[in-house]
């Protein structure tokens, strides 16, 4: 892995060791203004980026994940990252784990220079519509 790849996937390990910590201001201080996390799913759902603090801190709980084949492609002053993850993750109290495919976009700022996440989606073989109904129910704008 190159030199880059490691700065990339370093970001990726302090964002979801500050979901697993419930570290709204190091999740916030990693995110752009305009985050948003998508769900890819049959029916899917959105979040932005204060509805996912919000319900990454309290709701949508993550007690541990483990990264597989990372992908990590640099397109100027934007990066992708992609690989299937592992999670231990609970939803409102009910079960939430097992293999997730995650690509998220980096962006790097023009004054400070440093990289921040814009954009998470997440998908995971899921056909229960429960799933799509909560991650709805945590949009904070409704």
């Amino acid at each position: 892995m190159d030199e880059f790849a490691s700065r990339i996937e370093a970001l990726e390990h302090r964002w979801m060791r500050g979901w697993m910590q419930r570290d709204r201001s190091g999740m916030k201080g990693l995110a752009t203004r305009d985050f948003i996390f998508l769900l890819g799913s049959t029916k899917p759902a959105i979040l932005d980026r204060a509805s996912w603090l919000e319900a990454a801190t309290t709701r949508w709980l993550c007690n541990g994940y483990r990264f597989s084949e990372v992908y990590v492609r640099r397109h100027g002053r934007l990066a992708v990252f992609a690989e299937q993850m592992e999670i231990e993750a609970e939803m409102d109290g009910r079960e939430w784990s097992g293999p997730v495919w995650i690509t998220d976009l980096w962006q790097r700022g023009r004054v400070r220079r440093g990289w921040r996440i814009a954009e998470r989606t997440l998908s995971r073989p899921d056909y229960d519509p429960a799933t799509t109904d909560a991650v709805r129910s945590m949009q904070l704008w409704r």
